[in-house]
């Protein structure tokens, strides 16, 4: 399937997703390093504690998300923001929890990494690799009640080394359940380089160990992404069971904001800036003359407009009560 093949309204609506999460992580990480500086004080500011930003990784959200509905469920990681923003997580309420506010997806409670709306099955977690077992639930119920809706479970390639991964794996492909494992390769699992840590040179590879498709994508090309997890989708709801998707990103930011990278050689930080999923999309687009500049101008403008009324919202919104502290929380005791 190439790029003519798609719809118009796809490929703009596929566009102006990616260029949203893009406009929205750049005002957010202005607004975390509010108070910041001079001197890195991860306490300070309105946005406190760790903010783990995905420019460069857009495609990959995107890419798949296009193709779910608001009954698929889609699990993400401590970096998740292009993923909620793809899957339709109202972004008001999303942003005013990463600022703690009472008018949060949780309250404020659950901060940037512990997003959950209910509304459109999304959810994410800070623990490594937490989302495979999870889906993997998500398809057992689903096989149960004899829907067709699918479940996503979103990893980095460092999540891939963990034993939740293979776990899931197997009892995904033992029971054919509607589960697809979306692996993000970003070349690093924090600050240790994939070659250092993992014995394949791909992840889709260990889809073989289990029996089920697995397919290694460059996520520089948000089409090619599109085209495999579309198959990957249609399985899924054809009960033909799971499949392993791996989207090569490039991360164009640190591991977390304040990361010094000085972990990172000169050459990796360029290879990003060429694979940049955002201006290639861009570029393709111009050049085979589905849009103009015009167009893609109005669709940056309404984004540009919409990202600063989420933020106004968020800056706004108040904080939650002392005593809410005190709210839905579980303790054990006799």
């Amino acid at each position: 399937m190439g790029v003519e093949e798609i719809p118009k309204e796809t490929l703009l609506e596929m566009y102006k997703k990616m260029h949203k999460i893009r406009t929205y992580e750049e005002t957010l990480a202005k607004w975390y390093y509010e108070g910041k500086t001079p001197l890195f004080d991860i306490s300070a500011g309105p946005i406190p504690g760790e903010l783990h930003l995905s420019p460069g990784q857009e495609s990959a959200a995107v890419g798949m998300c296009i193709h779910l509905k608001d009954e698929d469920a889609v699990i993400g990681t401590h970096r998740a923001h292009h993923f909620a923003i793809a899957k339709g997580v109202d972004l008001k309420r999303m942003t005013a929890e990463i600022f703690g506010k009472a008018t949060g997806l949780s309250g404020g409670k659950g901060g940037h990494m512990h997003l959950f709306d209910a509304s459109k099955n999304f959810s994410c977690s800070g623990i490594v690799g937490a989302s495979f077992p999870q889906a993997v639930g998500v398809g057992i119920a689903a096989k149960l009640k004899g829907e067709n809706y699918v479940a996503v479970a979103v990893g980095g390639d460092g999540a891939a080394n963990q034993g939740t991964f293979h776990e899931a794996l197997n009892l995904a492909a033992l029971w054919k359940l509607p589960v697809i494992f979306l692996i993000e390769d970003n070349g690093w699992a924090i600050s240790v380089p994939k070659d250092k840590s993992t014995a394949v040179a791909k992840n889709s590879e260990r889809a073989k160990a289990y029996g089920i498709p697995g397919v290694s994508v460059d996520g520089a090309d948000v089409i090619a992404v599109y085209e495999v997890a579309k198959e990957a989708v249609e399985r899924a709801r054809r009960g033909e069971g799971p499949s392993l998707i791996e989207v090569r990103v490039y991360r164009l930011r640190g591991h977390f904001e304040g990361d010094p990278q000085a972990y990172r050689p000169k050459e990796d930080f360029e290879l990003a800036k060429e694979k940049d999923p955002l201006l290639n999309f861009e570029k393709l687009l111009l050049e085979k003359g589905i849009t103009t500049e015009e167009e893609l101008n109005r669709i940056k403008e309404e984004n540009e407009k919409e990202v600063q009324e989420i933020i106004d919202f968020a800056v706004k919104s108040p904080y939650p009560e002392p005593e809410e502290a005190l709210k839905g929380v579980f303790a054990g005791g006799e």
